[in-house]
């Protein structure tokens, strides 16, 4: 159908603090050796994109790069992972006697992250994102940005209802959401079509 959109949410790749199991919200960190060899070695699997969109971390841009080498990106800070403010770069095991911490663990929906954003925060700037991204658009897309933003997406336009931590998202991977239509879209609908992708076939043969 002409009228069909398709919009591919994709996670950066394997990072540095990734490899750490560090919290890595707006502060950045480059993909790791692996992380990089991974990116490449997925992207003969990946169709064209008439547009690509990405968070404006570098961790994004790079594997938006490695991925798509051809295209032109829209970078948007709206579609940066949630803030974590005083605990970025640091682990469980560095955090686990803070009680700020430990009570956002207990209540990661409604805690405060100190010098950060809570969970309603973050959501609401992705979601004022993303409606002004998707205004005007139509065909097929991609939104290269975090975990925690492809989660919330998902738990909004997901054709199934699943909870925010019970998406799974692996580095480098996601899901392409496919609307009926772009007044389906506009209007805030859940999609009508979910798949992972990229397709594990390669699309060049």
């Amino acid at each position: 159908m002409v009228d069909t959109v398709a919009i591919a949410l994709l996670r950066h790749g394997l990072t540095i603090a990734n490899e750490r199991r560090a919290y890595l919200g707006w502060s950045d960190s480059p993909l790791s050796a692996g992380g990089e060899k991974q990116i490449l070695a997925l992207r003969d699997f990946y169709p064209m994109y008439e547009k690509i969109h990405t968070s404006d971390l570098p961790r994004c841009v790079e594997t938006a790069r490695l991925l798509f080498p051809d295209a032109a990106l829209v970078k948007d800070g709206s579609f940066r992972e949630m803030n974590f403010g005083l605990w970025e770069g640091r682990t469980y095991d560095e955090l686990k006697g803070d009680g700020k911490y430990l009570d956002w663990l207990e209540h990661p929906m409604e805690a405060e992250v100190p010098g950060g954003e809570s969970y309603p925060e973050f959501s609401a700037r992705v979601r004022n994102g993303w409606n002004e991204w998707i205004a005007d658009e139509k065909g097929r897309h991609v939104l290269m940005t975090h975990g925690g933003v492809i989660r919330d997406l998902l738990v909004r336009f997901a054709p199934v209802e699943k909870a925010f931590f019970d998406w799974g998202i692996a580095h480098g991977m996601g899901y392409e959401l496919i609307w009926k239509d772009r007044n389906s879209l506009r209007r805030g609908e859940r999609c009508t079509l979910l798949q992972a992708v990229p397709i594990m076939a390669n699309l060049n043969g």
